[in-house]
Formats: C-alpha cells, sequence, structure tokens
C-alpha cells in the first residue's frame, strides 16, 4: 500500500497501520484501513478523496477523538483542531471565546486581553473583540475559530474542510492567511478537503484517499514556489495547473 514518508526522521504525526471500524460484531463497518502515513514538522499535508473515505475519521484518530481497532497513532506535539463549522460560544463574545481558550491553556487573567488583542490581529479581526459572534459574517465566524485554535499555540493543526461552507472570495482570502500563518509560524498542518484546487494551492504534499473501506492510494508532491507569487498568480502558472491535471486524474483513477 502506498505509505507517506516525507523526508524527516522525527515526524510530527505517525500513524501505522491503522484501521477503524464503527460498529460490532458482524454489523461493524470499516471506515478505515491499515492506514500508514508521516507528515514532518513544518509540513503542510492535505488529504482529499470522496465523501465517506475516511478523511475526518484521520483526523479525529490524529486530534486523540477516536481510537483505532487496530495499529499505533503517534502524535508528538500539542494539536489544534479547526471545524467545518465554527462551533463558537453564541452566548460569549469574540474575545470571549479566545479568553476561554486562553484560560483553558492556563494563560493568566491579565495577559488575556492582550493576547487576545494579538490573535485578532494575526487574523485580520483587529479591534473585534466585543462583537458578539452572531453579528460576524461567516467568513469571520471561521477567523475567530481559526483564532481559538492558535490561542493554544498548537504545534500541530488540524483542519477539517475549514471553508467549505464560505462564498469564494472569503474561500481564497482565508485560504491565503492559512498558508501565510502556516509559513510564518512553522506549523504542521494535516488539512482536510474536497476541492483539488485547494489541496494543490495549500499542500506541500497531498494525499489521496480511496473508499470502501478508507485508505491512501496516492501521493502528489507539490513543489509550487510559493513565495514569488499571491494566490492569484499561483492559480495563473503552467506548474499549477499540471499539478491540478494530474491530481484530477489521480482522483479519478482512484475512483
Amino acid at each position: 500500500m502506498p505509505r507517506s514518508e516525507p523526508v524527516t526522521a522525527a515526524p510530527d504525526i505517525a500513524l501505522d497501520g491503522v484501521t477503524v471500524r464503527h460498529g460490532r460484531g458482524p454489523e461493524a463497518v470499516t471506515a478505515v484501513s491499515e492506514v500508514s502515513l508521516r507528515v514532518g514538522a513544518g509540513e503542510f499535508v492535505v488529504l482529499v478523496g470522496p465523501s465517506g473515505c475516511g478523511k475526518t475519521t484521520l483526523l479525529r484518530l490524529v486530534a486523540g477523538f477516536e481510537r483505532p481497532a487496530e495499529g499505533e497513532v503517534d502524535v508528538r506535539r500539542t494539536v489544534g483542531v479547526v471545524f467545518q463549522q465554527p462551533r463558537l460560544f453564541p452566548w460569549r463574545t469574540v474575545g470571549g471565546n479566545l479568553s476561554f481558550a486562553l484560560a483553558r491553556h492556563g494563560v493568566p487573567r491579565a495577559e488575556r486581553a492582550t493576547r487576545v488583542a494579538e490573535l485578532l490581529d494575526r487574523v485580520g479581526l483587529a479591534g473585534m473583540a466585543r462583537r458578539r459572534t452572531w453579528e460576524l459574517s461567516g467568513g469571520q465566524q471561521q477567523r475567530v475559530a481559526i483564532a481559538r485554535a492558535l490561542a493554544t499555540e498548537p504545534q500541530v493543526l488540524l483542519m477539517d474542510e475549514p471553508f467549505a461552507a464560505l462564498d469564494a472570495l472569503t474561500r481564497e482570502r482565508l485560504q491565503e492567511e492559512v498558508r501565510a500563518l502556516a509559513d510564518g509560524t512553522g506549523t504542521t498542518v494535516l488539512f482536510v478537503t474536497h476541492s483539488v484546487e485547494e489541496a494543490v494551492l495549500l499542500g506541500s504534499r497531498v494525499l489521496v484517499m480511496a473508499a470502501g473501506p478508507g485508505r491512501i492510494v496516492a501521493e502528489v508532491p507539490v513543489g509550487l514556489d510559493r513565495g514569488a507569487a499571491d494566490a492569484a498568480g499561483l492559480r495563473a502558472t503552467p506548474e499549477f495547473s499540471r499539478l491540478r491535471g494530474e491530481l484530477t486524474a489521480v482522483m479519478r483513477e482512484a475512483g
């Protein structure tokens, strides 16, 4: 089976022969079968594949929300998670949502206001700490969710289709911001998406999954020079088009 092995001797994420079953006895369904992968420090690895192929299940394993029936999961760093929906506390302000995460992380009360301001500035929401979450647009709410994940200073960031429900313009803006944040902080990212274009735009490697049961069937390295152009510029390059076509063909073959 394909095995993902980046150039690093000490990966932040390691899955070895992982199998996940939902249910028990003869009714049990194998969601993921014998998956092995490595994600090295500072990598931005994207999982793509059809619905039901186990992408979210793998993220839940890494986050510690699920346990494998077989195999080993080794995560050597602190983990933050961003879901498809923001899942903010509606009874708290923007700042209150971030302060709650900081408190859980052990940040003293006297330092929280400063940290909240810094986090909001990083995601382009400076000065919005006192706003109610229901007053924000969907894109703004997702930025708060990203800031909340960053509040714990995770070394590994797990993102499960975080932009799927957003309009195209907001999605493009947040794609650029997340990639810039990852590049600027050296955070290791494992990102789930259905979008071929998003996978090529963000990933340093793309892992293709197939269903029945879920498994990794291919890997596509991405070597775009992201320092030379913004997202629009990258999309216009021949290399981007080539990679998009290659990944599309691999996914079609995987079924």
